[in-house]
């Protein structure tokens, strides 16, 4: 589905309910209007004008006369109105921006980008290489066995030889090289449970034979490559640069498992990884609630004096997945009210 079908769809959906708009809450300092600068994401400028950043798509309004009303470009003024039952309307009005000339047939195209929905720069390195592998997907990919003159530690412009490589038609393919990490799993009872194994990017290595074994040169590094470990084929990044923040339709209960870089406190623009992905209906976009815990006190003043009694969760903040594996995804961090801690609780927001 296009982004403007999605946009039409969420529209008229709620139209029908009579919902366009009514739950939406305006922040009390809200500018009219707003040009759009270069660096600016939609969740920033969602936030200037709503409370809910990702309640955008129940207030935005199609201009029919522009190409791609979806995308928003720098320069273009984003601006407030009211309908004829007092609800707010969000607008874009294209700038004069310069275009360019194709031929052979003769069209003007913009020659700036529109603005992502979330920091790219925040999430680059997760993206065209997968981070999550599965224990089905390491049995069956190739792997290192050995490094020119049988060293087993290599880096950038070394040979490196592999098995399991299939022949592309390619003969210069490119191949992720992942180092198998920490499993992923869920708390408690379910602790056996694996959802799937961090999949660390150590290289990346250009195919020069193919053959059993593979000829590989190590043309990118960020870490040291060694023996066993795995290569997959790279691939382009396939995050959609343009999709729209929203909740997810059904009801979700999941926990933050881990969280990249491994530090103990997380805070914004950080990514962690939830326990639920594809199979539990997450998707790139959907926007979570995190909450802490609350603590357990001991009652020592009521007739009830020394039962334990365990306080409401408190909302600690806000994250965006920006991508979904088959049981787990990943999600950026986009407002944290308090620290974030591993196994806080994810839900609708």
């Amino acid at each position: 589905m296009s982004m403007r079908k999605f946009l039409g769809l969420v529209l008229l959906l709620a139209a029908a309910t009579g919902a366009v708009a009514d739950t939406v809450k305006l922040k009390a300092d809200h500018p009219d209007r707003y040009v759009v600068a270069k660096g600016d994401t939609l969740w920033d400028i969602s936030a200037r004008f709503l409370e809910n950043p990702w309640s955008w798509p129940e207030v935005w309004s199609y201009n029919p006369d522009i190409k791609n009303p979806h995308l928003i470009y720098p320069g273009d003024t984003v601006y407030l109105e009211y309908d004829a039952q007092g609800r707010p309307v969000i607008r874009v009005e294209r700038s004069s921006q310069p275009t360019v000339k194709l031929s052979p047939q003769v069209h003007a195209a913009r020659v700036d980008t529109p603005i992502a929905t979330i920091p790219l720069d925040a999430i680059r390195q997760f993206l065209g290489h997968p981070r999550v592998i599965t224990q089905r997907e390491m049995d069956t990919s190739a792997y290192i066995i050995s490094g020119k003159d049988n060293r087993l530690i290599t880096g950038t412009g070394d040979r490196i030889y592999a098995r399991g490589v299939v022949p592309g038609q390619d003969p210069s393919s490119t191949y992720a090289v992942l180092r198998i990490g920490k499993p992923y799993r869920n708390q408690g009872a379910d602790r056996d449970d694996v959802l799937g194994y961090e999949a660390i990017h150590v290289a990346d290595a250009k195919v020069l034979d193919f053959g059993d074994p593979t000829t590989l040169n190590i043309v990118y590094s960020n870490r040291e490559t060694l023996v066993g470990d795995r290569l997959v084929p790279k691939k382009a990044s396939d995050l959609d640069q343009t999709f729209i923040p929203h909740p997810p339709a059904t009801s979700v209960e999941g926990q933050i498992i881990a969280v990249v870089d491994g530090v103990s406190r997380i805070g914004q623009y950080q990514t962690v990884v939830l326990n639920k992905g594809e199979q539990d209906g997450i998707e790139t976009g959907h926007v979570l609630a995190v909450y802490q815990s609350g603590k357990v006190i001991r009652d020592v003043y009521g007739e009830n004096r020394g039962e334990k009694v365990t306080l409401p969760d408190e909302r600690a903040g806000i994250v965006l997945v920006f991508r979904a594996y088959d049981r787990v995804s990943y999600a950026l961090v986009m407002d944290a009210q308090t620290d974030m801690r591993v196994y806080d609780a994810v839900r609708n927001p």
